[in-house]
C-alpha cells in the first residue's frame, strides 16, 4: 500500500468518527465492521472506500458510517469493536464478512448484523447475508440446463471442508438426473482422476484402433476419415451432456484445464461454473473457449469499478460492491419505516434493486436474481 493511500484511509476513519460529535437523534448511524489490520486489510480499506462511494450517491448528510476493526479471524478484536459500536448506540452493523462467527453474533440480540457472507441466506434472528449464494446460483443454473435441453449433469467440486456444505445444499436441486463427483484439490492428482472419470484412456485406444483399421485402406471415404482422426485424440462420448463445477479461482481453472486435456468436447458438453465476478485472467488459460455461469449485473459492476477506480485511483476488491448495496439497503429500510428497531423491518414484500441485481426476502432467506454469461471468444456477454 502506497504511504499515499495509507494517509487517505486513515484520514477517511477520522473523518467517520469525528461526525460523531453533536449529533442528532435522527441520523442514521451504521457501523462498519472490516478487516483494518491483518492478513485481509487491504479488503477492509476497499470496504470502506465503498461504503464511502454509497454515501456519496445517496447524498444524505443523516447517515453517518462508525467503522472499527474486526482483525483478520480475530475473535476477540471482532467482540471488541461490536461492543465498541454498541456503546456508541449503534443498532445496525455491516458486516462481518465471514461467517465463521455467526454464532458469536447471537449474543448481541438487539444488534442487526447485515453480512456480506454469502453461506447462509437464511436469515437468522440478527444476522442477514447478502452475499451471492450458493442456491441462488444453483437455482438458476438448473432453470438453464432444463431450458438447454440437456439430460445428464455432472456436478463436480472439490474435496475440501466445504465438501459437506455443497452436497447438503445440492440435495434440494431438481435436475432429474445428476452424478456428483468429488476431485482431490491437488492438481497432480486431478488430472488423473478427470481422466479415469472421462473414460480418456479407453476413448484413445477406441482411436487408435479405429485408425489402424482404415490405415490399409485405399478407397477416398477411409483416406477421408483418417484424415479427419488424425486430428483427433479420441473417439466416442463421455456419459454427461451438461457440467456444474462449483468452484473459483486458480482450482476452477486446474479442473476446467484437466477436463480440456482429458477431450471433453465443449461442443458437445455444456460447461456451467459458479462464483464468477467477471475475472478477465481466466481469458489467459488454456481452457474451454464456452463457458456459462450465473452472476450479478455485468453493466452495474462495471459502473460501480470504473466510478470506484476513478474516485479512489485504485481497484476495488470484487466483493466491495456488497458493501455498497449494503449501506443503500439499509438507507432504503430506514427511510422506508423512519427507524430500524428490528430485523423484521426487513423482511418487506418489495424486490430491491442494488448494484449487483434484484435481491429480495422471501420465507426468511435472501434470494438474488442473478443473469446468465457467457464467456466466449475471451469476452463476456449476457445469455
Amino acid at each position: 500500500m502506497t504511504r499515499f493511500y495509507f494517509i487517505f484511509i486513515s484520514s477517511l476513519i477520522l473523518f467517520f468518527n469525528t461526525n460523531l460529535l453533536g449529533e442528532e437523534s435522527e441520523k442514521l448511524k451504521i457501523g462498519l465492521l472490516a478487516p483494518f489490520s491483518g492478513e485481509y486489510e487491504n479488503l477492509g480499506n476497499s470496504l470502506l472506500l465503498s461504503s464511502q462511494l454509497a454515501l456519496n450517491e445517496i447524498g444524505d448528510k443523516n447517515i453517518i458510517i462508525v467503522p472499527r476493526d474486526s482483525g483478520s479471524d480475530d475473535k476477540k478484536k471482532l467482540n471488541e469493536s461490536i461492543k465498541d459500536l454498541i456503546n456508541q448506540e449503534i443498532k445496525i452493523i455491516v458486516g462481518p464478512i465471514q461467517s465463521n462467527y455467526f454464532n458469536e453474533l447471537e449474543k448481541y440480540k438487539n444488534t442487526i448484523f447485515i453480512s456480506l457472507s454469502n453461506k447462509y441466506p437464511e436469515i437468522r434472528s440478527n444476522v442477514i447475508s447478502i452475499g451471492i449464494s450458493l442456491e441462488s446460483q444453483l437455482d438458476i443454473l438448473e432453470k438453464f440446463i432444463k431450458k438447454e435441453k440437456r439430460k445428464k449433469t455432472l456436478i463436480l467440486f472439490p474435496n475440501n471442508n466445504y465438501a459437506e456444505f455443497v452436497e447438503d445444499k445440492i440435495k434440494d436441486l431438481k435436475i432429474k438426473n445428476f452424478k456428483v463427483f468429488k476431485y482431490s484439490p491437488d492438481p497432480k492428482i486431478l488430472t488423473g482422476e478427470i481422466q479415469n472419470l472421462t473414460n480418456y484412456a479407453q476413448r484413445k485406444r477406441n482411436l487408435e484402433l479405429r485408425k489402424k483399421m482404415l490405415e490399409d485402406k485405399e478407397d477416398e471415404q477411409s483416406k477421408k476419415e483418417l484424415n479427419y482422426l488424425e486430428q483427433l485424440y479420441t473417439i466416442g462420448n463421455v456419459n454427461f451432456d451438461s457440467i456444474i463445477v462449483i468452484d473459483f479461482g486458480s482450482s476452477l481453472k486446474s479442473l476446467l484445464t484437466s477436463l480440456v486435456f482429458s477431450d471433453v468436447n465443449e461442443n458437445t458438453v455444456l460447461f456451467t461454473t459458479i462464483n464468477q465476478w467477471f475475472d478477465e485472467s481466466i481469458f489467459f488459460e488454456n481452457t474451454i473457449n464456452n463457458l456459462y455461469y450465473p452472476s450479478v449485473d455485468l453493466k452495474e459492476f462495471q459502473k460501480y469499478n470504473k466510478v470506484y477506480t476513478k474516485t479512489f485511483n485504485s481497484q476495488p476488491n470484487e466483493i466491495t460492491i456488497l458493501s455498497y448495496d449494503a449501506i443503500g439497503l439499509i438507507y432504503f429500510i430506514w427511510k422506508k419505516n423512519k427507524k430500524i428497531s428490528s430485523i423484521n423491518d426487513f423482511l418487506i414484500k418489495d424486490k430491491i434493486r442494488g448494484k449487483i441485481g434484484v435481491f429480495s426476502f422471501k420465507d426468511r432467506k435472501v434470494s438474488q436474481e442473478l443473469k446468465m454469461y457467457r464467456l466466449k471468444d475471451k469476452k463476456f456477454t449476457r445469455y
